[in-house]
């Protein structure tokens, strides 16, 4: 059993790094362009919250939550959602930076929020909560924010149901959904984690409608849409991490 959930682990963790790096090809474009165009970075933002949420949630000894500890049935969880919040980090940084002012302004609010929803986090749970109750505490605040964050690419999907197309939904990212998504819920029912069952749960699902979808429509797919369009669908799907 051991031997398993950390096989699922492993995997999960490449499959979540290969979500990560989804966007790279994006920040290389604005980099190059100098702008973010009509690209969202309200997604990269979310999922840094997710991130940092779930690697705090990972350092733990059965007495506490949030200790400069890592439980060993957790070492997987902690080590993804650390990395996967650096290169978060570098992404927000990088829309900020070639962001217009409006949209920088929005940007740097949200990331504002973030990080005391973060600091929030951490400090009832180093010195308001003990115990059952700090891991609850701290679990359902990481399920929460990553079920949200799944729940970015909702719109793309609306958008391939009513234009009966699948250009703005990559495969591959949907593809990386699932089966992400499919490893982590298998790891946290093999370790008896519900806060990373649950929203793993949630995220394969997601993924696996998006397979379908694709398979439904991929052949109806229209001529690609202007630039401008494109990019603004873009922009929903690339989540950059599942839950873990």
């Amino acid at each position: 059993m051991d031997a398993l959930h950390l096989a699922f682990g492993i995997f999960g963790n490449a499959t979540a790094l290969l979500l990560f790096l989804a966007p790279l090809n994006t920040f290389k474009r604005i980099v190059e362009s100098k702008s973010t165009e009509q690209f969202s970075g309200i997604p990269y933002v979310m999922t840094l919250l997710n991130c940092l949420l779930s690697a705090w949630l990972a350092y733990h000894k059965p007495r506490g939550y949030g200790l400069p500890f890592v439980s060993e049935h957790n070492i997987l969880v902690s080590t993804i959602n650390g990395t996967g919040a650096i290169i978060e980090i570098i992404y927000v940084l990088i829309f900020i930076f070639y962001a217009g002012n409006e949209e920088k302004t929005r940007i740097l609010e949200l990331f504002t929020y973030v990080l005391s929803v973060f600091g929030f986090v951490v400090f009832g749970s180093l010195f308001a909560l003990n115990g059952h109750g700090r891991k609850v505490f701290c679990g359902l605040a990481a399920t929460i924010f990553s079920i949200i964050m799944y729940g970015w690419p909702l719109s793309i999907m609306r958008m391939v149901i009513r234009t009966k197309s699948v250009e703005f939904m990559p495969f591959f990212l949907s593809l990386f959904v699932f089966l992400c998504g499919t490893s982590w819920v298998v790891f946290g029912l093999l370790g008896k984690d519900p806060f990373v069952a649950l929203p793993s749960g949630f995220g394969c699902t997601l993924g696996m409608i998006q397979l379908i979808l694709y398979a439904i429509y991929y052949k109806k797919s229209e001529p690609k849409k202007p630039a401008a369009a494109a990019a603004a669908a873009t922009a929903d799907v690339e989540l950059g991490n599942p839950q873990l």
